[in-house]
């Protein structure tokens, strides 16, 4: 069942999305409360609005029609569809609308009375994993609500602020960009009480233009706090730092780095791996508290990760050895992040370490470092690397980087996957094969021109070496998590 949103009549969602009611063939339905709203209408149910919005491949017009019948109170369209017997509300733009009526959900849940906290997280790298901890963290605390995934456009945040009602007591907004002026636009959909920035890296370089722009694109989420609002800032970072200046209210710093440990609400030191590169560390609080943490999920770049959702929880109240308790119990996050599993097919067995959900070259550096610390019962690291995207002039230069980082970090062989019918993918593979092979002749190379050769290469590999570990790691239109979906149907 689709989560309640704060109840509204047919003339309200009308007004908050500034829209013409059309009645269905039996007039605008008395009474009718909106309790649900959804895109998709598979999910419409008893009292759901139906938000028909046209995309790349299915045009949600097409189904204003069936709606009515699954139990839908109206839909919201760009233009009236004929004899659909739903009643309608028209506007121009139904994206725009969607914003709107979940701007108005959350300034219904707000005027109750009742407290309720929005937390917003950006970075170019982290934002989903953060979530997912801030989440496990506040819900021991109240009732949460956070996106499933990477729910963070100008789509996928409303929809889910959609699912905030009258008890949710929190809101973990993930904040994504690929322009400037987004988060901005988010941020006036769902003014944050407090604002997390994790880092400020190269993703999506080639949209933004310069270090500089991304920067100015994260720092909009500190701009959009409200008055007196609590900015979270990754001291480490000098991008992030520098956000402090405009910061509306109180600032709060956590981080890894010694040098900045005075000043960080919350610092971690003592960091070590286990041989699933697993991170455990002393979590040290601002007023001398200390507390060991040892993070299940692996990758030692979560650390900070979890600093950062352990610095919203203590701020609000959680004790410190409350949150090294449910850090530690985190398992499984969001899918396609460093997930780990054991795949055996057609005679062979290896060790997966799926990442493969989308990739920058920070990201790559993390999973690369990850693999390569990787230590129980490994004999032989393989990488198997799909193109990164949005990079710019400097693409090419960039993903021979990543195969020259592979090649001097300890793994033994990588894959890179690009397409038989996209030639920028198969191009950028090519690069990070390339800059593997320029590194020297320790590091065995394969360049595979589909997710099937990917497939054919791994299981070969994997049976000529036991244990066998193995990264998945690339942006999404690489297709490296479908590849990863082919081998789940195989996990032990």
């Amino acid at each position: 069942m689709t989560s309640k949103m704060m109840p509204m009549t047919i003339t309200q969602v009308a007004e908050a999305v500034a829209g013409r009611v059309v009645a269905g063939s039996d007039g605008v339905p008395e009474g009718a409360v909106a309790l649900h709203a959804v895109s998709d209408s598979r999910q419409v149910e008893q009292g759901s609005v139906f938000v028909a919005i046209k995309g790349e491949r299915v045009d949600g017009h097409d189904y204003v029609a069936s709606v009515g019948a699954k139990g839908a109170v109206a839909a919201i369209v760009d233009h009236e569809v004929p004899d659909a017997g739903i009643t309608q509300i028209v506007v121009g733009d139904t994206v725009e609308a969607l914003g709107d009526l979940a701007k108005a959900n959350l300034k219904l849940r707000r005027a109750s009375g009742e407290p309720f906290t929005i937390i917003g997280i950006t970075g170019s790298v982290g934002k989903t994993t953060t979530k997912d901890l801030t989440k496990a963290l506040l819900s021991t605390m109240g009732p949460t609500v956070a996106p499933v995934g990477s729910f963070n456009n100008e789509i996928g945040l409303p929809l889910t602020a959609l699912t905030v009602g009258e008890h949710t007591r929190y809101f973990v907004a993930e904040m994504g960009a690929n322009h400037v002026g987004e988060i901005a636009h988010l941020t006036t959909i769902a003014p944050p009480d407090m604002a997390v920035v994790l880092k400020v890296g190269v993703a999506h370089l080639g949209e933004f233009g310069s270090v500089e722009r991304i920067a100015q694109a994260k720092t909009e989420i500190v701009r959009g706090l409200l008055p007196n609002g609590i900015t979270m800032l990754n001291t480490d970072d000098e991008h992030v730092e520098a956000m402090s200046a405009v910061a509306p209210g109180e600032v709060l710093r956590f981080g890894i780095d010694e040098a900045n440990a005075g000043r960080d609400a919350l610092h971690a030191r003592d960091i070590v791996t286990d041989g699933f590169d697993r991170a455990s560390f002393t979590m040290v609080a601002d007023d001398g508290e200390q507390v060991q943490v040892a993070l299940a999920i692996p990758g030692a770049h979560n650390v900070m990760n979890a600093l950062a959702a352990a610095t919203v929880a203590h701020r609000l109240g959680m004790p410190l050895a409350d949150i090294a308790r449910v850090l530690g119990e985190q398992r499984h996050i969001s899918p396609h992040r460093m997930a780990v599993s054991t795949v055996e097919r057609d005679g062979a067995r290896f060790t997966l370490i799926d990442d493969s959900f989308n990739a920058n070259p920070d990201s790559m550096h993390a999973g690369l470092d990850g693999l390569a610390r990787w230590s129980d019962g490994v004999q032989y690291r393989v990488a198997v690397l799909g193109a990164m995207l949005e990079l710019g002039g400097d693409e090419k230069q960039l993903h021979r980087a990543i195969g020259a980082y592979a090649a001097e970090h300890g793994i033994d062989e990588v894959v890179a996957v690009g397409s038989e019918t996209d030639q920028t993918l198969d191009m950028l593979a090519g690069e990070l094969a390339q800059g593997t092979k320029d590194a020297g002749d320790a590091v065995a190379v394969e360049w595979a021109h589909s997710a099937a050769q990917a497939d054919e290469a791994i299981t070969r590999i994997a049976r000529e070496h036991a244990g066998t570990v193995v990264l998945l790691k690339g942006s999404h239109a690489s297709g490296l998590s479908a590849l990863a979906e082919r081998w789940s149907a195989d996990v032990q």
